[in-house]
């Protein structure tokens, strides 16, 4: 259902955070290196018949001129996911986090943080939800995890530091 596509291969280490997340909720997807520089061939052809294979949603990380977002964006009318990636030649991750988010209009991409590849594995989860019920409610369990997580913190955090105003 979510195809997660990176520049190079050594974008796996963060694009794996998205996949990660996808297999924890039974989602399926296909982890591939497509770059837009090198490969634009195979890069037009991915975009172009994301939606005839069944995806729903592509999730494309690239650092430096960041360009396979964009690009997989302008080929089809899936939702694209752009995780800018902190690569050696990045200039701080800034190159890349504006060459995704600057996108010129009707082209959209949604922007996640600089290697922000868990979070665009949740939104791309959460545009799936929208359509797939055994998702939404994985997503719900997910989420109140998160929030048992916080709230197990704050017990713990009162048991080492009391409130003395209640005494």
């Amino acid at each position: 259902m979510v195809g997660i596509i990176m520049g190079s291969q050594s974008d796996l280490p963060i694009m794996e955070q998205a996949a990660n997340f996808l297999k924890s909720l039974d989602i399926p997807y296909e982890l591939t290196v497509v770059s837009a520089h090198r490969t634009p061939e195979r890069m037009f052809d991915y975009a172009k018949t994301a939606k005839e294979r069944g995806l729903k949603v592509i999730v494309a990380g690239a650092g430096g001129a960041a360009h396979l977002p964009g690009m997989a964006a302008s080929c089809t009318t899936l939702p694209v996911i752009g995780v800018p990636i902190l690569s050696s030649n990045s200039i701080d991750g800034w190159d890349s986090v504006l060459s995704i988010l600057q996108m010129p209009g009707g082209i959209p991409v949604a922007t996640v943080a600089l290697n922000g590849a868990l979070n665009a594995g949740i939104l791309a989860a959460k545009i799936i939800a929208t359509s797939n019920e055994q998702v939404a409610e994985n997503l719900q369990k997910y989420q109140d995890a998160l929030k048992d997580k916080v709230l197990g913190t704050v017990d713990d955090i009162k048991a080492k530091h009391p409130n003395h105003f209640d005494q």
